[in-house]
Parts: C-alpha cells; sequence; structure tokens
C-alpha cells in the first residue's frame, strides 16, 4: 500500500492513496477504519473516506492532556504510521449485493432519453447497461447517504447538465461523467436522471440514518411503473 500523509488542518489528517479511483482504496481506508475503531487511538474521533483518501479527525485537546505534549497533530501523524505498518490488507470485507428496483424512464427517468441520443443506444440499451453492472459504495456526500457509485460501465459515462435542475426528487438515478448514483433526499442537481427508486435511501429517524454505508455493494434492477407505486406504498 502506497500512500502520503498530510496535515488537513489542526484536528485532522488527510492520507492519499493515489490520484485516480480504484476499488483497492476503498479497500485500504476499510481496513485502516476497522483497525483504528479496534483499538482507538488516544483523541481518534472518526475516519472519512473519499474515492482516493481518508481524512481522520482527532482531538487535540485530548492527545495534549495525556501525553503533555505542544506537537499534537505530530504526535498523531506518527502513531498513525506505525498502526498502518501493521494493517493487514490481504482480505477486504465481504459484503453482500443489495438489490434496488428502479422505474427506468418516463416522468421518473426525464433524462434517459438524452443519454441514450447521446451515445447513439436505444433506451433498453441504457436500460440494460445500466442494470447489469455490480456496483461499489465508494463513498457518501453531497447530501446526506447519496452514494457514489463505482463500476459504471463507460459505454454509458455522460457529462453532467450545464445548467443544474432546481429539484431533484429522492429516489431519482443519475449519470454525471463515468459516476452513477441515487438522490437520497430533494435536492438541486446537475445529474442526468435516468429513473428512480421507490427504495429509501436515507431516514433521519433510523440508526444509521442511510440505506449504504462505504465498501457496500449493489445492483439495480428495472421495474414497471405499477412495480414503483406497489413498493413505495410498502416503504411509506
Amino acid at each position: 500500500m502506497k500512500y502520503s500523509i498530510k496535515p488537513f488542518h489542526d484536528h485532522a489528517i488527510y492520507i492519499s492513496f493515489g490520484d485516480d479511483i480504484q476499488e483497492d482504496y476503498l479497500y485500504y481506508s476499510q481496513a485502516i477504519i476497522s483497525d483504528l475503531e479496534s483499538i482507538l487511538p488516544i483523541g481518534y474521533v472518526e475516519a472519512i473516506p473519499g474515492y482516493n483518501n481518508l481524512t481522520i479527525f482527532y482531538d487535540p485537546i485530548k492527545i495534549a492532556e495525556q501525553y503533555h505534549t505542544e506537537n499534537m497533530q505530530q504526535h498523531f501523524i506518527k502513531e498513525i504510521e506505525q498502526r498502518l505498518k501493521m494493517i493487514d490488507l490481504a482480505n477486504p470485507i465481504a459484503r453482500d449485493i443489495i438489490s434496488i428496483p428502479v422505474c427506468y424512464g418516463d416522468q421518473f427517468g426525464p433524462d434517459l432519453k438524452y443519454v441514450a441520443d447521446f451515445h447513439k443506444l436505444s433506451v433498453k440499451e441504457v436500460i440494460q447497461i445500466h442494470s447489469e453492472k455490480i456496483y461499489t459504495v465508494h463513498m457518501l456526500g453531497f447530501a446526506p447517504g447519496f452514494p457514489f457509485l463505482g463500476g459504471m460501465d463507460p459505454t454509458i459515462a455522460t457529462p453532467r447538465k450545464s445548467t443544474p435542475a432546481a429539484a431533484i426528487p429522492a429516489g431519482s438515478v443519475g449519470i454525471a461523467g463515468v459516476q452513477t448514483g441515487v438522490y437520497p433526499i430533494e435536492t438541486p442537481g446537475g445529474w442526468q436522471i435516468i429513473g428512480r427508486t421507490p427504495t429509501s435511501f436515507f431516514q433521519p429517524t433510523k440508526h444509521p440514518p442511510s440505506l449504504l454505508t462505504a465498501g457496500d455493494k449493489l445492483k439495480f434492477h428495472p421495474i414497471t411503473m405499477e412495480e414503483f407505486v406497489e413498493l413505495e406504498g410498502e416503504n411509506r
């Protein structure tokens, strides 16, 4: 595992694995988080994975109190470096594949035809390509519970909209460049919307509130409008 560690600000450090996007980086982040949370370093608060990085937050006051040092960040970086040397990266955490129903096109996927025309494909071909892949959740961000998914077939990669929409409904499935994702709440957005799922991706009253977490695997499967209405009623 190659990496670099840099100060992020006065209570966080930033571990960078590379400049590209690789699933291995996700495994590195998972292994590091699992190790740190098995035996918490003094001052550890939480770790947030990104596409190719991991940000670790810490409490400098607790480190200063425990070790009587004024170089809290340097001390924390040194401890993390020692832990990284001992982490086993040979066995990634196995995950079940979560099945996500999607009603593609029509009122739920207003940009599906645009995506098809952009690639000179039929709407049916775009649906097939999008729904036959197994996706990996690399991180959550942008909006609460929004999953950034890796693994989309590049043959349907489509640029974001030049002008973002003012409101994208919750459950909308979109494409932006080589990424695909699901809007968990209604929010403005510029992704090309190709369908919608009745599955709730974010419920603030639940624990945890997000359906997914980094490292999860999922697969979309097409459903009809009638099936959407039925499933939506069951999920209320």
